[in-house]
């Protein structure tokens, strides 16, 4: 096999400076270079301290971003691009989806909640879990690979198979942020109901790559506590 090329990812911080702060780009990057397999190091960066590796290697620019055998790449989505076709088959596996839909899947969910926690309305809570059904109908619908087992109702692990994808590494982080958000200030958990999106986050949960690159949960916690707007005791509802 080739010698891995030099990798250094540079991630947002936690409070305590160290381990792994609440950025979903962050990990969603953590999560790809995991998966593909090279060897890399990891640099957490305090932005409390506005330390001297922004301004000297990517001015301007806030996590995450990457050196690539010295040359520093800052665009989250190109980064993504670039490990893709830099880190290849044979010797690194393609973490693209076989299926176009799988990329834009649940896509709405991040926004839809984000609109909800500052404004916790009816209308908005509607529209919020609107997003996640329709998550789980895309998870329990099978896909065409799925539809020769002559199954009404697909069993596959992830997005896109029953392997993490691109799209995976895009997604579960902003879900982690969901799950853990809507129980501390919505005494909301993802419905049962839901049986889908619970197998999803279920396996996910299961995957070193994914658990590993989370966030504690009390990072969220607190990194919401300005943002997350109470709910009115009259508009509370049980979930």
């Amino acid at each position: 096999m080739a010698e891995d090329p030099a990798i250094e990812l540079f991630i947002k911080a936690s409070d305590d400076a160290e381990s792994v702060g609440n950025c979903p780009f962050s990990q969603r990057l953590f999560m790809i270079l995991w998966l593909k397999g090279p060897k890399f190091r990891i640099t957490t960066v305090d932005m409390k301290r506005a330390p001297d590796v922004l301004k000297d290697l990517a001015p301007g620019s806030q996590p995450p971003f990457l050196i690539y055998n010295g040359e520093v790449k800052t665009d989250t989505n190109k980064i993504e691009e670039f490990l893709e076709l830099a880190l290849a088959p044979p010797h690194y596996p393609t973490l693209s989806c076989k299926y176009r839909e799988s990329n834009n899947v649940g896509e709405d969910v991040f926004r839809k909640f984000s609109a909800y926690i500052k404004n916790p309305t009816q209308a908005l809570e509607k529209k919020f879990l609107a997003t996640l059904v329709d998550l789980n109908i895309y998870l329990e619908t099978p896909l065409p690979h799925e539809l020769d087992q002559n199954s009404s109702i697909s069993a596959r692990r992830f997005l896109d198979g029953d392997t993490l994808s691109l799209a995976d590494c895009n997604l579960l982080p902003k879900l982690n942020i969901v799950k853990v958000i809507c129980r501390e200030y919505r005494a909301f958990t993802i419905p049962s109901e839901l049986k889908g999106l619970t197998r999803y986050l279920e396996c996910a949960y299961k995957q070193d790559q994914f658990r590993y690159t989370c966030p504690r949960d009390q990072e969220i916690i607190d990194a919401y506590r300005g943002v997350a707007k109470p709910v009115r005791k009259d508009s509370q509802r049980k979930c």
